[in-house]
């Protein structure tokens, strides 16, 4: 299960509003590919389309699919969003990673 806060849930209906997808019924892919400065790095786009191998998981209102590959690195993830002074963006709290880089985008298990 992949969770989502309150301030990533506004953010996401945003910004899915902005580029023509539709919170209520549209997803939010969540992936975990090579790359970044720990090895692995997040990957998050919308979609309007669930593949046959996808989990699919729905927290406060959020509907999230996750490929079957990805899911072993993110059970149990939030998703949160930060508007800090460091810059503003989306953050994986991640209970499986192990170590994670400055910039909260990329970790090793």
């Amino acid at each position: 299960m992949i969770k989502v806060s309150d301030i990533a849930k506004k953010k996401v209906t945003q910004l899915m509003a902005d580029d023509g997808f539709d919170a209520a019924i549209d997803f939010v892919r969540v992936g975990v590919k090579s790359g970044g400065c720990s090895g692995l790095s997040y990957d998050l786009k919308f979609d309007k389309n669930q593949q046959e191998e996808d989990k699919v998981f729905e927290d406060n209102n959020i509907k999230i699919i996750v490929d079957k590959k990805s899911f072993l690195y993110l059970v149990g993830t939030t998703l949160e969003y930060s508007g800090g002074l460091n810059g503003s963006g989306f953050v994986f709290n991640n209970p499986n990673a192990s170590r994670t880089c400055g910039c909260g985008e990329s970790f090793s298990l």
